[in-house]
């Protein structure tokens, strides 16, 4: 047995032995007793429980993870309790464990980094057509950013700024034979380059498709595209990925917008792009060093599928068959078939529309959809407020001539659903148990918290022939889109490796000073420089002071050496603005001036000990 499983079970069964020895002499070994619960206790609770029910003691089979919205950060749900299990902040400011203030946070924002974010479309990496648990993307629409998040530590690690465009929307990553590329679309169409010139001329405005290399984070290449993107979406073979466009009229407000009666599809063929790039076909824009190809109207390298109106989502099936491109102004989807997207570039049809294998009516508003891996489709309905169940097959048959009614079920949802997701929906994997809704409005739903109402996540069971509604849940602003993954395909660490590359950089500057940051305790100046070296074992410091004097840089190195899970521990310095965490066995450090002469105490934020409370030290700054 591991120390760190030893120390666990010894607290354990201190602890809770202890506790039933106390109760036991004071109320008798009955209930004492009952302290211990077993299985099947644990299942008899759960007999006529609701289907979100997940006892204590017991786990939940899904992880969610929710873009943030507004709040720039990723949210982790447990499915199907819908519990909030953590939060990781992304483009977003967050005190309670530092981001935005130590160094290793300030790493991965960058210099001057905007302290707002608007996080859309989580992702997670795949190889052929399956969740690998490593990372998750993500993009900020609000400042055109695109980040990565490693899911063994829950942090993001890595975020790059997409030169050339505005407002990133669809982001999906390549599915084989892994995660490659990362594409995203950026919606906005600007002066290209948006250097002041052009103002006035919409007509000279355009937007980019770009591709990022999900391993370096080093963006690929960009292609110029007609129209305004949306959102998009990858196939199964490495070869194709796909995009919904709208405004077609080049318009900038909205009776412009939505004049046409049809947009399009742009699918852009991967393989002849990188050919392109590779032969020097392509041009820059700007200071910006990225290749930039042409892909729009005529260009070999991208197809245009004439779809009504103003599509918005678009969705592959987890069979690696089909693009559904759904509506929004249109009731209807749009069903490309990916073989035939191979006969097109293989000049073996003649009409774009060749590609187009179905389009049934589903309702008001088709936004996005989900599948189940049997055959059937979810789409959200935004201005019906409903869930409409279809099959494809039928689908396909009805757009054929067959008088088939392809429609299952209609769901009423409340209110407006944006985004829909089932359990590993986006992925072979499709199981068909549980399905989110994402909805835009709430109302009546839950008690009035002032004009700002919460959004309202819904679970859905489709497990079954019909769908059920099983839970409401309450968000903050809009979470806007998820995704959900077996819990067998997550595997965070449950303390930190002593030699993880996130605070590597640190480490390597404490070699310098000839410091082990697990051992040393130590305080080095270097002119108006100040290093304070410090570990942490609970409930103390390794550091109960130290003394710097008036305008200082003053960089403070904590370093966890407990090896127990979730002892985390906190750097909190009064009146300075630092506050850090810093988990079993994490290094963390912060830069800050010490401007404030006089005695400032540092203690720590996450309970720790019994002792918590006087863990805590001083620093004394001089004149």
């Amino acid at each position: 047995m591991s120390q760190d499983k030893k120390d666990r079970v010894g607290f354990t069964r201190r602890t809770f032995l202890g506790a039933g020895a106390a109760v036991a002499g004071a109320a008798g070994v009955g209930y004492a007793s009952s302290l211990f619960r077993t299985v099947a206790d644990v299942r008899a609770e759960t007999e006529g429980a609701p289907k979100t029910h997940v006892a204590p003691g017991e786990l939940d089979e899904y992880y969610g993870f929710w873009s943030g919205g507004q709040t720039g950060e990723l949210r982790i749900y447990g499915i199907p309790s819908m519990r909030e299990l953590n939060r990781i902040p992304v483009f977003n400011f967050d005190g309670a464990i530092g981001w935005g203030i130590t160094n290793e946070s300030r790493r991965v924002l960058g210099e001057n980094f905007p302290l707002n974010g608007d996080a859309h479309h989580p992702h997670m990496s795949q190889i052929d057509g399956h969740y690998d648990g490593r990372y998750i993307y993500i993009q900020d629409k609000a400042n055109t950013r695109v980040a990565r998040i490693r899911c063994d530590i829950m942090r993001t690690d890595r975020i790059v700024t997409i030169p050339n465009v505005t407002a990133l929307h669809g982001l999906r990553v390549q599915r084989v034979p892994k995660t490659g590329y990362i594409f995203v679309n950026a919606e906005f169409r600007v002066p290209q380059p948006n250097d002041g010139r052009d103002l006035e001329n919409p007509e000279k405005y355009g937007t980019l498709f770009t591709a990022i290399d999900g391993e370096t984070m080093e963006i690929a290449w960009q292609v110029q595209v007609d129209g305004n993107l949306d959102n998009t979406d990858a196939d199964y073979y490495g070869r194709y990925a796909a995009s919904c466009c709208y405004n077609s009229e080049g318009g900038t407000v909205l009776a412009e917008m939505m004049r046409n009666e049809r947009d399009w599809v742009v699918i852009f063929n991967t393989e002849r792009i990188e050919a392109a790039v590779k032969a020097g076909n392509y041009t820059t824009i700007g200071d910006s060093e990225v290749p930039v190809v042409d892909g729009r109207h005529g260009s070999d390298l991208t197809l245009y599928v004439p779809t009504p109106k103003s599509p918005h989502g678009l969705n592959t099936s987890p069979d690696g068959k089909y693009f559904c491109a759904n509506g929004k102004l249109s009731p209807t989807c749009t069903l490309i078939d990916i073989d035939r997207v191979d006969e097109w570039f293989a000049g073996k049809l003649k009409e774009p529309r060749d590609v187009v294998v179905a389009e049934p009516e589903l309702g008001l508003g088709p936004l996005h959809t989900a599948y189940d891996g049997r055959g059937n489709a979810y789409t959200t309905l935004f201005i019906d407020s409903q869930i409409v169940k279809w099959n494809i097959a039928d689908a396909i048959r009805a757009y054929n001539g067959e008088p088939v009614d392809y429609i299952r079920q209609k769901l009423d949802v409340h209110y407006q659903p944006g985004h829909n997701h089932t359990t590993l929906g986006e992925t072979r994997d499709a199981d068909g148990k549980w399905l989110v809704s994402l909805n835009k409005f709430s109302k009546d739903r839950f008690l009035a918290t002032g004009p700002l109402h919460p959004e309202n996540d819904q679970l859905i069971d489709i497990s079954g022939e019909t769908m059920e509604l099983v839970h409401d849940g309450p968000a903050y602003v809009e979470p806007h889109d998820a995704v959900l993954v077996h819990r067998s395909m997550v595997r965070p660490l449950r303390r930190w490796r002593r030699d993880d590359p996130y605070f590597a950089e640190t480490v390597a500057m404490a070699a310098r000073d000839g410091i082990e940051p697990t051992r040393d305790n130590k305080v080095i100046r270097d002119g108006n420089r100040v290093r304070v070296y410090m570990t942490t074992v609970a409930p103390v410091y390794g550091l109960t002071e130290f003394r710097v004097r008036k305008g200082d840089e003053v960089t403070v190195v904590v370093t966890n050496v407990d090896q127990v899970e979730d002892l985390t521990h906190g750097f909190c310095l009064t009146n300075h603005g630092v506050n850090m965490e810093i988990g079993p066995q994490q290094t963390s450090s912060v830069t800050f001036v010490a401007d404030k002469p006089g005695v400032h105490w540092y203690y720590c934020t996450w309970f720790c000990h019994a002792l918590h409370m006087e863990m805590r030290g001083r620093m004394l700054v001089e004149v």
